[in-house]
Protein backbone atom coordinates (compact mmCIF):
# COMPACT_ATOMS: atom_id res chain seq x y z
CA UNK A 1 0.00 0.00 0.00
CA UNK A 2 3.12 2.09 0.35
CA UNK A 3 4.24 2.92 -2.96
CA UNK A 4 5.25 5.07 -5.90
CA UNK A 5 3.51 4.09 -9.55
CA UNK A 6 5.14 5.98 -12.83
CA UNK A 7 3.21 6.23 -15.92
CA UNK A 8 3.86 7.89 -19.08
CA UNK A 9 6.66 6.43 -20.72
CA UNK A 10 7.06 4.80 -24.66
CA UNK A 11 8.47 5.52 -27.79
CA UNK A 12 9.07 8.97 -29.08
CA UNK A 13 11.38 10.66 -31.64
CA UNK A 14 14.01 12.69 -31.05
CA UNK A 15 12.86 16.28 -30.19
CA UNK A 16 9.54 15.22 -29.21
CA UNK A 17 8.14 15.31 -25.77
CA UNK A 18 6.49 13.05 -22.98
CA UNK A 19 4.78 13.48 -19.48
CA UNK A 20 5.57 11.14 -16.85
CA UNK A 21 3.67 11.21 -13.69
CA UNK A 22 4.28 9.32 -10.05
CA UNK A 23 1.03 8.60 -8.30
CA UNK A 24 1.63 7.82 -4.64
CA UNK A 25 -0.37 6.01 -2.41
CA UNK A 26 -0.20 5.16 1.45
CA UNK A 27 1.58 8.15 2.75
CA UNK A 28 0.90 11.67 2.64
CA UNK A 29 2.43 12.93 -0.69
CA UNK A 30 2.99 16.94 0.06
CA UNK A 31 5.22 15.81 3.12
CA UNK A 32 7.99 14.32 1.08
CA UNK A 33 10.27 16.06 -1.64
CA UNK A 34 10.13 13.49 -4.68
CA UNK A 35 13.02 13.05 -6.96
CA UNK A 36 13.08 11.48 -10.71
CA UNK A 37 16.17 9.44 -11.61
CA UNK A 38 16.92 7.15 -14.17
CA UNK A 39 19.15 4.53 -15.15
CA UNK A 40 20.14 3.89 -19.18
CA UNK A 41 21.47 0.78 -20.57
CA UNK A 42 24.89 0.13 -19.43
CA UNK A 43 25.29 3.18 -16.82
CA UNK A 44 24.83 3.61 -13.60
CA UNK A 45 21.38 5.35 -12.31
CA UNK A 46 21.55 8.71 -11.55
CA UNK A 47 19.35 11.58 -10.15
CA UNK A 48 17.50 13.99 -13.06
CA UNK A 49 15.49 16.64 -11.36
CA UNK A 50 13.92 16.38 -7.97
CA UNK A 51 11.43 18.67 -6.08
CA UNK A 52 10.82 19.89 -2.58
CA UNK A 53 7.46 19.16 -0.51
CA UNK A 54 5.97 22.85 -1.11
CA UNK A 55 7.05 22.72 -5.00
CA UNK A 56 8.86 25.92 -4.30
CA UNK A 57 12.32 24.51 -4.87
CA UNK A 58 13.75 22.42 -7.92
CA UNK A 59 17.13 20.79 -9.13
CA UNK A 60 17.84 19.43 -12.26
CA UNK A 61 21.12 17.27 -13.78
CA UNK A 62 22.72 19.37 -15.49
CA UNK A 63 22.26 17.78 -18.97
CA UNK A 64 18.14 18.03 -18.99
CA UNK A 65 18.41 22.02 -17.97
CA UNK A 66 16.11 23.67 -19.97
CA UNK A 67 14.15 20.60 -21.23
CA UNK A 68 12.54 19.20 -18.72
CA UNK A 69 10.16 20.42 -16.02
CA UNK A 70 9.32 18.91 -12.47
CA UNK A 71 6.02 20.02 -10.92
CA UNK A 72 3.48 18.63 -8.29
CA UNK A 73 0.24 18.57 -7.55
CA UNK A 74 -0.24 17.65 -4.01
CA UNK A 75 -4.43 17.69 -4.36
CA UNK A 76 -3.84 14.78 -6.85
CA UNK A 77 -1.11 13.19 -4.67
CA UNK A 78 1.04 13.15 -8.23
CA UNK A 79 4.60 14.68 -9.01
CA UNK A 80 5.08 15.03 -13.06
CA UNK A 81 7.99 15.54 -15.11
CA UNK A 82 7.30 17.29 -18.36
CA UNK A 83 10.66 16.36 -20.65
CA UNK A 84 11.08 18.24 -23.72
CA UNK A 85 13.28 18.45 -26.89
CA UNK A 86 14.02 14.76 -26.16
CA UNK A 87 17.22 13.32 -27.48
CA UNK A 88 18.16 9.36 -28.12
CA UNK A 89 20.79 9.92 -25.05
CA UNK A 90 17.87 10.16 -22.44
CA UNK A 91 16.34 7.18 -23.52
CA UNK A 92 16.14 4.97 -20.07
CA UNK A 93 14.09 3.49 -17.27
CA UNK A 94 12.96 6.58 -15.35
CA UNK A 95 12.18 5.55 -11.39
CA UNK A 96 10.28 8.17 -9.30
CA UNK A 97 11.55 8.02 -5.83
CA UNK A 98 10.37 9.41 -1.83
CA UNK A 99 13.14 10.75 0.48
CA UNK A 100 14.36 12.40 3.52
CA UNK A 101 13.53 16.23 3.63
CA UNK A 102 17.61 16.56 1.99
CA UNK A 103 16.77 14.75 -0.44
CA UNK A 104 16.98 17.24 -3.25
CA UNK A 105 20.34 18.67 -2.17
CA UNK A 106 22.16 15.69 -1.54
CA UNK A 107 20.67 12.95 -4.35
CA UNK A 108 20.61 10.61 -1.68
CA UNK A 109 18.31 9.35 1.20
CA UNK A 110 16.18 7.79 -0.98
CA UNK A 111 13.52 5.46 1.30
CA UNK A 112 10.82 4.80 -1.39
CA UNK A 113 11.43 3.91 -5.06
CA UNK A 114 8.85 3.43 -7.71
CA UNK A 115 9.37 0.06 -10.29
CA UNK A 116 10.30 2.86 -13.31
CA UNK A 117 8.86 3.52 -16.64
CA UNK A 118 10.60 3.06 -19.55
CA UNK A 119 11.12 5.85 -22.08
CA UNK A 120 12.96 4.99 -25.87
CA UNK A 121 14.34 8.13 -27.55
CA UNK A 122 14.59 7.19 -30.86
CA UNK A 123 13.80 7.42 -35.07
Amino acid sequence: QLQLVESGGGLVQPGGSLRLACVASGFPLNYYPIGWFRQAPGKEREGVSCISTSGRSTNYADSVKGRFTISRDNTKNTVYLQMNSLKPEDTAVYYCARGVPEMCRIWGGVDVWGKGTLVTVSS
